[in-house]
């Protein structure tokens, strides 16, 4: 009898496991035939040059054309700027306002987080093509700033920075501000010590979702900036205007490196810093 019951539960352990992954190769193969696979084709664009219908060349030229071209790289400049201003901005509103939202009851929680999300119903074509209305009515020169662009940017983005802080903050546990409270500690430094370090993980999400999205967008500086030329849209007249696909991939491979080395380093700063100041508490 006894031997008989691990043995049980064993089978019953694997026909799980078999169950799990049964269930999970549908949703694996969608993930590489929608991300994986456009990647591939972007990386084989960017390092080949199509000589015949058949035949392609391996080259890196493209990469050295953007980089030999001065107003390029002021481009890429430009955007990656206005994309961390726009998630700043967004970290400065949104870590504020998911903190009060997290210290409420639970329906007025979620009353608040269904206004913050309510926005996101609605187009985002249209949304814009409503501050543009705004903003001519504040003042016409508003439009075609770099102003514009990240008010924007920071109205359109700021729910991705408030959920996943919101998420986060939410999940932790009351009494670890009470303990905080009991041991003499002032408001300042619980948030400091114990809040803050707890939260880095919901920040990093939010900033990951804020940067991506803010550095490639192509609607908003179309209709804000008044067909200011940013990243995004260097890469959409790459493919679609110029047809020169393997041009365009090469550019959107260097942003995507230049994203994922900003978010290592965020990533390297939550290691260092936010887990340290809550194991040293």
């Amino acid at each position: 009898m006894f031997k008989i019951e691990p043995l049980k539960k064993e089978k019953l352990k694997r026909r799980k496991f078999k169950a799990v992954n049964l269930i999970g190769w549908p949703y694996l193969l969608i993930l590489f035939i929608l991300i994986v696979i456009p990647v591939l084709l972007i990386v084989f664009y960017a390092i080949t040059d199509n000589v015949k219908d058949i035949y392609f060349e391996f080259t890196l030229k493209y990469f050295l054309m953007f980089f030999k071209e001065a107003a390029f790289v002021k481009v890429m400049k430009d955007s990656i700027v206005l994309a961390l201003i726009t998630t700043l901005i967004c970290l400065i509103i949104g870590y504020p306002l998911a903190f009060v939202i997290s210290r409420q009851a639970p329906k007025r929680q979620a009353i608040l987080i269904l206004l913050v999300t309510a926005p996101m119903w609605i187009n985002m074509l249209i949304r814009v093509l409503a501050w543009k209305q705004i903003f001519n009515i504040i003042d016409e020169r508003i439009i075609g700033t770099n102003f514009a662009i990240v008010v924007g940017m920071v109205y359109v983005f700021l729910p991705f920075m408030v959920l996943p802080i919101y998420t986060v903050l939410s999940k932790i546990d009351p009494l670890l501000y009470e303990a905080s409270a009991d041991l003499g500690s002032s408001a300042v430094i619980t948030f400091l010590k114990v809040t803050l370090p707890l939260s880095i993980g919901g920040v990093l999400s939010g900033v990951t979702m804020v940067l991506l999205p803010a550095a490639t967008t192509i609607v908003i500086p179309k209709i804000l900036g008044e067909g200011k030329y940013l990243i995004g849209n260097l890469i959409e007249d790459r493919f679609l205007k110029a047809g020169n696909w393997s041009y365009g991939s090469a550019i959107a491979i260097v942003l995507a490196i230049i994203i994922m080395l900003m978010v290592m380093l965020t990533k390297r700063f939550d290691r260092n810093k936010g887990g340290e100041a809550y194991e040293k508490e």
